[in-house]
């Protein structure tokens, strides 16, 4: 059995993932694909994360969680998703980007170790990542949430390379939550492992959202018209009906922190930037990129 660990992280995803998989999780259950509701698992595993200690869970202790998360379901592979799985909004800048995020999923998978895992993570560039995982958390003021770390130096090159060093066998599936739009049936298909016999409904949900009525219904007509032969073909006219019919609304990010100039928004980006071809170097971790 392989669970699927989908981290998030905070301010990406926003449960989107998994509305998507759980609208199809009829479809997938026929693959061996379990998409549990998210009530059977997150408050289960957090207790006995805290409750092992970091130690590992006897068989008779998997056997009765893994009852409570499948029911009467039979799996090969089981989708867990949660924002909170590399840790709360609250912290989630201490020391760095999740700076106890790798060792807290040490702790989720040694509840099921004899179970394959992978890790699935959407990063962000920090000049925006900051400012909206800062309006998620309660009672702290800017100086208190960062606790001394500069945004110009966030990396999540850092916690990507404690994930691997912590977690060795585990594979880790990365993309940037900007390309999400041009990237979300590939995204998809990376966590949940589905055939290509699949075809998930309401998977349009994301562009739909970013897009207007008229640009979707331009757009679905095209390529009814002109199916893609493939990914990128895919990618190049999602990102053409993008450009023409995108609402301004929902990708224009207004940077409003006290204190920011430009400069540290484009020292911040840059950085960001380089970080990023610096993940997609690393061994181990599969790169999702259009």
């Amino acid at each position: 059995m392989r669970i699927v660990y989908h981290l998030g992280a905070h301010c990406t995803d926003e449960e989107r993932l998994l509305r998507c998989l759980l609208k199809n999780r009829d479809a997938l259950a026929e693959e061996g694909i379990v998409v549990p509701g998210p009530a059977k698992y997150r408050t289960l595993l957090r207790d006995t994360a805290m409750a092992l200690k970091g130690a590992t869970a006897t068989q008779d202790a998997q056997d009765v969680i893994m009852d409570q998360i499948l029911s009467d379901d039979e799996a090969d592979r089981i989708i867990l998703s949660w924002d909170n799985f590399l840790g709360y909004a609250q912290g989630a800048l201490r020391g760095g980007i999740y700076s106890s995020g790798a060792e807290r999923m040490a702790a989720f998978c040694q509840i099921f170790p004899t179970c394959e895992a992978e890790f699935h993570l959407a990063i962000r560039n920090p000049a925006t990542f900051v400012p909206a995982v800062y309006q998620k958390q309660h009672g702290r003021n800017y100086e208190e949430f960062m606790e001394g770390v500069e945004v110009e130096d966030l990396r999540w090159s850092t916690l990507i390379a404690a994930l691997r060093e912590t977690n060795p066998t585990v594979p880790i599936t990365v993309w940037c939550d900007e390309d999400t739009p041009l990237l979300w049936p590939e995204i998809l298909k990376a966590v949940s492992g589905h055939s290509d016999e699949v075809t998930l409904t309401d998977s349009d949900d994301l562009l739909a959202s970013i897009m207007s009525e008229d640009g979707m219904t331009r757009m679905r007509t095209y390529m009814q018209g002109h199916p893609p032969q493939n990914a990128d073909q895919r990618r190049r006219m999602v990102s053409a009906f993008l450009d023409k019919f995108a609402l301004p609304e929902q990708i224009d990010f207004e940077i409003e922190m006290e204190g920011w100039s430009e400069e540290l928004i484009t020292r911040t980006t840059e950085a960001y930037d380089l970080d990023v071809s610096r993940i997609m170097a690393m061994d181990g971790v599969n790169f999702l990129a259009p």
